[in-house]
């Protein structure tokens, strides 16, 4: 996994036309060096309508408010120790559902103080599956966008059997959109060793002032994954961190702490980005974003995907669990 300098060699042998649909050796480089890239422009513009009006589609349709449980989506902060974790985030996994923003309520009352289209932080965590427009992203069979297909990137990331996990679409509201603190994504996706990749594209302009994601270059190679969020046991339900006594570092020789640059721990650069664009972020890479203070929100749609090959270890212990049929295959079938 991550064997960057081998698919740089390899991606070099490759035709144009087929790096077209992956990454050049130069991303190749960059996401090796950095752990994260910006892809530009991938999603075509009526791809990125399509994805809107589908958005737009399931909070008008899908999300009643008579019989939602209220869950509100919390990061659990610095720590994670109050992250969301009631059972209607705990069984989502194979649903489409809807997660609202702690600031949309009224601190007085508790009751939802927006109306439910700007009272949402994310939908997820089966759209790759269950939402036609969302599955064409990660569908092999032609009706993805043709520039960074997901497979052609899986494959010139080196992994074996990608699987897509969860999918989300995320919100940073006008005025009330949630910070998120920095923080690793194997933390809660998380493989023995870890594997986790997020594909993260852009349906509105991400910007400095509403809260667009920065990144700390390059700490995948020297940040481990130190802690794990994981169910709780015993029936209590819910979720904590636990320390992760398994891997904390993907295989390979360039990852490790003793990687530290100087400074040493360098400065966040932000990522602004614009609608169409795509982020690829490595497991391990610190990554945060402020809370929306402006007028403008953004929404974006991301996916992950992590090793599912011999080697690879999905734990029972996570909050996300695979659906009775596994999580989605990302090569098509036979490859």
């Amino acid at each position: 996994m991550y064997s960057a300098c081998l698919a740089v060699l390899f991606l070099k042998t490759m035709s144009t036309a087929r790096q077209d649909q992956g990454l050049t050796a130069a991303q190749l480089e960059a996401f090796d060096r950095d752990g994260y890239i910006i892809v530009p422009s991938v999603l075509p513009p009526a791809t990125v309508e399509s994805l809107l009006v589908e958005t737009r589609r399931l909070l008008d349709e899908e999300l009643s408010l008579d019989d939602h449980p209220m869950t509100r989506f919390s990061t659990g902060g610095a720590t994670g120790e109050d992250h969301v974790g009631d059972a209607y985030f705990l069984e989502s996994g194979d649903k489409i559902r809807f997660f609202l923003e702690e600031d949309a309520f009224d601190p007085a009352t508790g009751l939802l103080a927006k109306p439910k289209h700007r009272a949402v932080n994310k939908i997820g965590h089966y759209l790759h599956a269950l939402s036609p427009p969302f599955t064409a992203l990660l569908n092999h069979e032609g009706s993805a966008p043709p520039k960074a297909r997901p497979a052609a990137v899986a494959r010139a990331l080196g992994f074996r059997d990608p699987r897509c996990l969860q999918s989300m679409v995320i919100f940073k509201q006008p005025e009330i959109g949630g910070a998120v603190p920095p923080h690793q994504d194997s933390t809660f996706l998380y493989t023995n060793p870890p594997s986790a990749v997020g594909f993260w594209y852009a349906l509105e302009d991400a910007t400095l002032a509403n809260g667009c994601l920065s990144f700390l270059p390059g700490s995948h190679r020297w940040a481990p994954i130190t802690h794990r969020l994981v169910r709780k046991t015993g029936g209590a339900g819910g979720t904590k961190m636990v320390s992760n006594d398994g891997a904390r570092f993907p295989e390979g020789a360039e990852y490790g702490e003793d990687k530290k640059s100087e400074p040493e721990q360098g400065q966040y650069v932000p990522g602004e980005v614009k609608a169409g664009d795509l982020v690829l972020i490595h497991g391990n890479l610190l990554h945060k974003s402020e809370k929306n203070l402006s007028q403008k929100g953004r929404i974006i749609y991301t996916f992950h995907i992590i090793e599912g090959g011999e080697g690879s270890v999905y734990d029972g212990r996570n909050w996300l669990q695979p659906p009775e049929q596994g999580f989605t295959k990302v090569y098509p079938p036979g490859v």
